[in-house]
């Protein structure tokens, strides 16, 4: 028996040109989107070595300095859950971070914000989720960092997470923000999603039953890969 297949809601995505994220007036296609045909080589391969995650892989705190010193910031746990349009868990998902330091910078040769580098943080990580689809990630909380969109544009508190299917031609991209951060509402990429209730499942909200007295607080994002539940993703709306 096979469950029913949840009809794919393309109308909740941002549209392609949006004159207020001024970069994706230029980026944006000028000539309609071709529909071509998955081949096996996209939908097996390369596949990812689950062997090669190594034990600080998913802390960003100890990862970069390969354990010697720890990152600065306020430290945080990121964890949830990968699940399909029917609540079921998605186990053995390759899931990788990047993010910018608690300064609000990334470690990128084209990032010429003000705010110092960590030498301690690298700003990437990755896990794999377990049997019951549960990540998590030992990290820093990023930063606010301006960005030049109009006049005093700052991109909110914000963390990339990326999905890998059974090969790396399967990949989903979103990003995780913070409950309660005002910049929110402010943000011109933000604003590209039109309907309210999109934006809030890209937030995560505060967990303090999954914080640890004295050391970190812990916010819960879970990835839905497809249905009327589904997360927001930025390279492919219809989900998997």
């Amino acid at each position: 028996m096979t469950d029913p297949l949840i009809p794919r809601d393309r109308a909740v995505h941002p549209v392609s040109c949006d004159p207020g994220y001024k970069t994706s007036v230029a980026r944006s296609p000028k000539w309609p989107l071709l529909s071509l045909g998955s081949t096996v080589t996209e939908e097996t391969g390369p596949v990812f070595g689950h062997g090669v995650i190594g034990p600080l892989d998913n802390n960003l705190i100890l990862n970069f300095s390969r354990g010697a010193a720890p990152a600065m910031g306020e430290r945080i746990r990121m964890h949830g859950r990968v699940l399909d349009e029917n609540a079921r868990p998605v186990p053995h998902t390759l899931i990788e971070i990047w993010q910018a330091n608690a300064g609000g910078r990334y470690r990128h040769v084209k990032d010429s914000y003000f705010a110092p580098l960590d030498p301690n943080f690298g700003g990437c990580g990755r896990t794999l989720t377990d049997a019951e689809g549960r990540y998590e990630f030992l990290t820093i909380r990023p930063g606010a960092y301006p960005w030049p969109n109009r006049g005093n544009d700052w991109r909110p508190m914000h963390i990339h997470v990326s999905v890998f299917g059974s090969g790396f031609g399967q990949r989903l991209i979103t990003q995780m923000y913070f409950e309660g951060d005002p910049l929110i509402a402010r943000c011109p990429i933000v604003a590209t999603i039109k309907d309210r209730a999109q934006i809030d499942r890209l937030v995560a909200p505060l967990d303090m039953a999954g914080a640890r007295p004295m050391d970190y607080l812990a916010y819960k994002f879970d990835i839905v890969l497809r249905g009327r539940r589904q997360t927001m993703f930025e390279n492919r709306p219809e989900g998997t």
